[in-house]
């Protein structure tokens, strides 16, 4: 397939750290960090200036979200319709850098670190979830898998490719036996001289249909269960990988999910990465980064949620008052505030804290689990406020609610998180 690289987008550059965005005046921003300007619209402020940022974050959250509201929520309606994210719009998103943001300038990044991929994350949940999620799978999950046990070669092959969305990367771990319990694979590598030969089967992989590199995990030694899972770098154009048709869901309509199929497949031992043995540990630190990123998002869509929800109950009239007068509307309002807040704080932290080099297990499974069941809580809340219009396909709640379902299922279960904080907490005791 022939991918058309689209033109730089017109009045945006990408974003690196220590730049400004286009636009960018100073004044207004050290007037802004000192006196917050609260908006008339948005009690909260237009942009959440947050005095926990660095400036320059604050600085790429208001260019992120400039973006987002110009270029890619008209789309929303578009791609949850056809199913199908443009080629344009992620080459818009590349452009802009928001594949690279949290990996160094050194492999091809924008050097904001995770902390600034996760700020930037939160302002692309104003949109379809779709398009995030093209994000997560291949930079997010394949870059991060790649970038986190190289070797360097590998960096340099394949992480400029990924980050500037030349390629599209696909993260091969969950089978239809091994979901919640990843050390459990039936997948099995078998070495043949300077070769390994797959052989199993991938399921619910995000991106695979329209993947270009994958990352798989294989048991090269099932006698030492999770300790003899390797990781492998492989291409699509490698044969006896077969990918299936794109599964069709409850939510998340635009990001393309498959099962992926390897018939005796072989694979260079020099696409393996890390050493043999280490692909479970990889897996899981992987799992650590991309846990904040999807707590980071969950933030961002129930803010957005939110938002809806107050100018809703301002306008909306029953009984000769706006329901906002009530106080049963009220204390969902106020409820799903603080909840969001501590939530984005509970990222900030986790996300600090790997940008320092801590291991952050803990507060990733902590910050996933909290935010993306507060989204669930205030996606119903918004379907309640806004009453029957809530249910309809019209207004963009309804899908909202839908695709909000799946965060406390993919990338470890509620209860997987659970099971991770609890087993922290007694190892440590």
């Amino acid at each position: 397939m022939v991918v058309r690289v689209c033109d730089r987008p017109s009045g945006w550059s990408p974003l690196r750290r220590g730049e400004h965005p286009p636009g960018h005046d100073r004044a207004r921003d050290r007037a802004r960090g000192a006196h917050p300007r609260r908006s008339a619209r948005r009690p909260w402020g237009e942009a959440h200036v947050n005095p926990v940022l660095p400036d320059e974050l604050v600085m790429l959250q208001r260019s992120v979200r400039d973006f987002v509201e110009q270029r890619l929520v008209p789309l929303g309606k578009q791609i949850e319709e056809q199913d199908e994210i443009p080629r344009s719009v992620i080459d818009a998103m590349a452009e802009m850098g928001l594949f690279g943001l949290g990996f160094a300038e050194e492999v091809g990044g924008q050097g904001f670190g995770k902390l600034g991929y996760c700020v930037a994350v939160e302002q692309l949940a104003r949109t379809n979830a779709a398009l995030w999620n093209v994000i997560g799978g291949s930079a997010g999950l394949c870059g991060t898998a790649i970038d986190l046990g190289g070797p360097d070669d590998l960096r340099r092959r394949y992480l400029p490719d990924l980050l500037s969305a030349r390629k599209i990367g696909a993260y091969g771990l969950s089978e239809p036996g091994a979901g919640s319990d990843a050390g459990s694979l039936k997948t099995a590598a078998r070495r043949d001289g300077d070769a390994y030969v797959i052989d199993g089967a991938k399921t619910f992989i995000t991106n695979a249909p329209i993947a270009d590199v994958f990352v798989v995990f294989a048991n090269a030694d099932r006698e030492k269960g999770s300790k003899g899972i390797s990781a492998f770098v492989v291409e699509r154009a490698t044969g006896g990988l077969e990918v299936g048709p794109n599964d069709e869901k409850m939510g998340l309509h635009g990001s393309t999910t498959a099962q992926v199929f390897f018939h005796e497949m072989r694979v260079p031992a020099t696409r393996r990465i890390g050493d043999e043995g280490e692909g479970f540990a990889i897996a899981l630190r992987t799992l650590d980064y991309g846990r904040m990123g999807l707590a980071a998002h969950a933030v961002g869509a129930a803010q957005r949620l939110l938002e809806a929800c107050v100018d809703h109950a301002k306008t909306r009239t029953q009984f000769g008052r706006p329901i906002s007068a009530n106080q049963a509307i009220q204390w969902m309002l106020a409820d799903a505030a603080t909840e969001i807040h501590a939530a984005r704080l509970m990222v900030y932290d986790a996300a600090s804290r790997a940008d320092r080099g801590e291991r952050v297990t803990d507060r990733a499974a902590m910050a996933k689990l909290f935010a993306t069941e507060l989204l669930g809580r205030v996606a119903d809340a918004a379907v309640q406020i806004h009453g029957g219009m809530g249910y309809m396909k019209e207004l963009w709640i309804e899908r909202a609610y839908r695709d909000a379902r799946i965060y406390r299922i993919y990338e470890g279960t509620s209860e997987i998180q659970r099971l991770v904080i609890s087993t922290g907490l007694l190892a440590n005791s």
